[in-house]
């Protein structure tokens, strides 16, 4: 940018050297043409054109990146296999907070697990019990996490027959031991039909 300016403001004091016909010193013509322009307003315009340019040259020189830009990634939709991960985007919105189901979306971050992931343990209930505490099946199943036996969850409390706090921390424990996230336990629910 800097010879770009420099070759503007010759072949300018040369043009007007041409044009008004005023020879310049034998020696050294283009150095008598830029004194011409320089003394008259067209060379103050010229010499502020440059240092301006000169200061924008020295600004970019001195620019530089101080970190790398960071670049979002869109997380896998619900469903789309992978075992979850972790990464899911939430297809259902938190439950009301009158409900079972706020019982259990309260209590994952306790199990580790992210609520990104709590569409996945709504399908997976809606699926096996439809979240009702007294839910049972001819094979002896029981309650919300629908285990077998229903005894199993004895284990979370001796209220597990009716309590669904407790039939919920024991089914985020097996998911948990068994399945590692919330997701992974449902793709395997829907590729099977149980979990």
């Amino acid at each position: 940018m800097v010879t770009t300016a420099a070759a503007t403001v010759a072949v300018t004091a040369i043009a007007l050297l041409v044009i008004t016909g005023r020879p310049g010193s034998a020696t050294d013509p283009l150095g008598a043409a830029v004194a011409q322009v320089s003394a008259g307003k067209s060379g103050l315009v010229l010499m502020a054109a440059r240092e301006k340019v000169i200061q924008q040259t020295v600004a970019t020189e001195a620019f530089s990146v101080t970190s790398t830009p960071r670049i979002s990634t869109v997380p896998s939709p619900v469903g789309t296999g992978g075992g979850g991960g972790g990464t899911a985007v939430p297809s259902a919105p938190p439950p009301s907070p009158a409900t079972v189901q706020a019982i259990a979306y309260n209590l994952l971050t306790s199990y580790g697990f992210s609520k990104s992931q709590w569409s996945c343990l709504l399908d997976l209930w809606d699926a096996e019990s439809g979240w009702n505490p007294e839910a049972e099946n001819p094979s002896g199943a029981y309650g919300i996490p629908q285990a077998l036996p229903g005894s199993k969850m004895a284990s979370a409390g001796p209220d597990w027959e009716t309590n669904p706090t407790t039939q919920i921390k024991w089914g985020l424990g097996y998911i948990k031991d068994t399945y590692g996230t919330l997701c992974t336990a449902w793709d395997h629910e829907e590729a099977d039909g149980w979990y």
